[in-house]
């Protein structure tokens, strides 16, 4: 199942989209919900509202996705995201040789998962502006990644179990201020800026997806193939992410993980191809769709 969250001159609502149509149609399903739920609030309560959505949700009212706007399916998470980062070896070594890893030019391997997290407030449309923060950054940079939702929370989750853990996925994009993740060390405010996160446009239930890991990530810079790479091609797949954050902190329903971005970056040329206003940024994932944003 397809779960946006949009707005048709009005409140935001959620909604399914249909793609199996002539015109790909989102049925509005707010209806369905306990009053006030969201997307996140669903996939809280899949066990639940999952087998009334997949019953009723073709009957709702329903209009072209063109003719609506999309935001993040998770407009305002729980809490921040977790991401991942330096998880495809050429990446690594892109990251390393541009000068941007701390506290040297390391090309090894990570021996364990890199975390950190991005702000919930800089969450923002699969198709809305960035904002360019030219007060406090010049060094702009793009990396498409899949995210992973979370649906039955817990702690200590095992690799084996993982899977059992995952609603679903949805597309970020894990922009970053360059100078500022240098500057300051670590990665928190280099990441997280507001609306450096576009998400979406769909977010898409587990059992649409028959291997995640052949899923292709992919993204464009005004019309200029940057990345291409598979899931599989992850050093540290989603059951290991999922049991190493999940050791020690407790997972919750909604929760988002993003991945790690394939080679292809900005700061992967020499020299660097940082994004400037005008430019526009596009992100793919296999089945998950396409986002497209403008740098303002």
């Amino acid at each position: 199942m397809r779960l946006v969250t949009f707005s048709h001159g009005g409140p935001q609502k959620v909604g399914v989209v249909d793609v199996d149509v002539d015109v790909d149609v989102v049925h509005d399903v707010t209806a369905l919900l306990p009053a006030g739920a969201g997307v996140l609030e669903v996939v809280e309560g899949w066990a639940e509202l999952g087998p009334v959505l997949a019953r009723d949700a073709a009957t709702a009212p329903s209009v072209p996705v063109d003719a609506v706007r999309l935001h993040a399916p998770i407009p305002t998470p729980r809490r921040n995201i977790f991401c991942v980062g330096k998880n495809y070896r050429d990446h690594v070594l892109e990251f390393g040789r541009s000068g941007y890893d701390q506290p040297d030019r390391s090309q090894d391997m990570p021996e364990f998962p890199v975390i950190f997290s991005k702000a919930t407030t800089s969450v923002t449309g699969p198709f809305d502006v960035i904002e360019p923060h030219h007060d406090v950054t010049s060094e702009l940079d793009y990396e498409a990644e899949l995210g992973v939702i979370i649906g039955v929370g817990g702690r200590g989750i095992s690799r084996e179990d993982a899977v059992d853990h995952v609603w679903g996925y949805t597309i970020i994009d894990d922009f970053t201020a360059r100078d500022l993740q240098r500057k300051h060390k670590q990665w928190l405010l280099g990441k997280g800026l507001d609306t450096h996160c576009p998400m979406g446009p769909y977010a898409v239930s587990a059992d649409e997806i028959a291997d995640v890991t052949a899923l292709q990530v992919e993204s464009w810079v005004n019309g200029e193939p940057r990345q291409s790479a598979p899931v599989k091609d992850l050093i540290f797949d989603i059951p290991e992410l999922i049991a190493t954050l999940s050791a020690g902190i407790t997972l919750q329903p909604g929760d988002i993980i993003a991945t790690g971005t394939p080679a292809g970056v900005g700061i992967g040329f020499d020299p660097p191809k940082f994004m400037a206003t005008g430019d526009v940024i596009e992100v793919s994932i296999t089945g998950l769709g396409t986002q497209k944003n403008r740098i303002g």
